[in-house]
């Protein structure tokens, strides 16, 4: 079983490389998609909410990203360093994409990192929010919605990989097995010449951890009260198996998930979850509606190929009774 890696360590563990380093890194990732909403739904294909688009239930889902990380180190000790990304993906039978995301860019010093630019949000950052170990962070190759995440109905400040991401500022501070995590951004908006006037969120995760094991918590203060969000979560190995508890609490949505995980062999791992969601407002109960409240579960398998290369396939059953599977490979480099 894999130990609990966290996000922050590419951020805060730069003390050491080599001065002016360029360093380039990926992954590809292509397999088969079924998706039973499409057979009853629209896709939606610019990314506006609003569906726009017939499509077939089985389609190729693919991605392709090239990331770009750059580090120098003064004669004192504190390390400047940017992230940039290319990324390409087809979803849902929809043409295949293209984008630069915007960059973020960082000062660290012993446990201290500050990041500004299309930061990762400490929210995002805390461990246990997603699958434990999957590839795609969520159930088969491209997470399939993400349904086993215990936040629900709210949005928080995320690293982006084909936008411009949250333009904020953020603080990360480790130390044995501690880590804390503060962020915070503004967006434009409004009509007031001069101010952004827009959303703002402040964001604030702690973790520690311990052996195999961890606990975390997070929270968003936000001007929309729908995106205030409160996160808490606790997991770690035993031996070959794994186990994560979470609760995800929003202004819509009251949220647990039970995961658990084992090791088959020395290349095999299956992870399943369940999600309980107690969404009042929801019309889940009239099913296929695109409701979230009631119970969802998902399953992922993994083979390690060797080479970097590994098969992945999940299945997802919704709260609202669509259903999911996908099977392909990913590899990185």
């Amino acid at each position: 079983m894999k130990k609990v890696l966290f996000a922050t360590t590419a951020l805060i563990a730069t003390a050491g490389m080599a001065a002016a380093d360029v360093t380039m890194s990926g992954y590809g990732r292509f397999g088969l998609d079924y998706n039973s909403s499409n057979d009853t739904n629209l896709v939606d294909s610019d990314g506006d909410g609003v569906g726009d688009i017939a499509t077939s239930s089985t389609n190729i889902t693919s991605r392709l990203r090239l990331q770009f990380d750059m580090t120098t180190e003064t004669d004192g000790g504190v390390g400047f360093n940017a992230r940039y990304r290319a990324q390409a993906e087809s979803r849902d039978g929809i043409a295949a994409t293209g984008a630069f995301n915007g960059a973020r860019f960082g000062v660290t010093y012993g446990g201290l990192a500050v990041n500004v630019g299309n930061i990762i949000g400490a929210v995002e950052n805390a461990p246990g929010l997603y699958t434990t170990g999957t590839r795609s962070a969520g159930t088969g190759i491209d997470g399939m919605g993400y349904h086993s995440l215990a936040i629900k109905g709210g949005s928080w400040d995320a690293y982006s990989s084909g936008g411009a991401g949250s333009n904020g500022i953020e603080a990360l501070y480790s130390m044995g097995g501690f880590t804390g995590h503060v962020s915070y951004s503004q967006r434009n908006g409004g009509t007031t010449a001069g101010t952004a006037a827009g959303e703002d969120r402040t964001g604030l995760m702690v973790t520690y951890s311990f052996s195999d094991f961890y606990v975390s918590a997070a929270g968003q203060s936000s001007s929309t009260a729908a995106n205030d969000i409160t996160f808490v979560a606790a997991g770690g190995d035993f031996g070959a198996f794994g186990a994560r508890l979470a609760y995800g609490s929003t202004d819509a949505v009251d949220s647990f998930t039970l995961e658990g995980n084992m090791d088959i062999g020395a290349a095999s791992n299956i992870l399943v979850w369940v999600n309980s969601a107690d969404a009042p407002a929801s019309v889940s109960a009239a099913k296929s509606d695109g409701g979230i409240d009631g119970t969802s579960f998902g399953i992922n398998y993994q083979y390690d190929l060797g080479g970097g290369a590994t098969f992945v396939a999940g299945y997802v059953d919704e709260a609202d009774d669509d259903n999911q599977f996908q099977a392909g490979v990913y590899f990185s480099f």
